[in-house]
């Protein structure tokens, strides 16, 4: 199966919920937004959100700081 990831394309062996995908990229949830499609996935539909091949995510990862 074959997504794309903010314009990467990237091959999985099987099939993925969006939870399943954060996880494994090692990214912490609370610092993700995630856009499927071209529509805001709400993080509380992630675990069953499954992805298909061809789709298109876009991820944003939230960084704090500051002075």
């Amino acid at each position: 199966m074959k997504i794309f990831i903010n314009g990467e394309e990237k091959a999985f062996e099987e099939s993925l919920t969006l939870a399943s995908l954060v996880q494994g990229m090692g990214m912490k949830p609370d610092r993700v937004a995630i856009e499927l499609n071209r529509g805001i996935v709400p993080r509380a539909r992630w675990s069953e959100t499954l992805l298909s091949d061809g789709d298109r995510l876009e991820i944003v990862h939230f960084v704090g700081g500051g002075i």
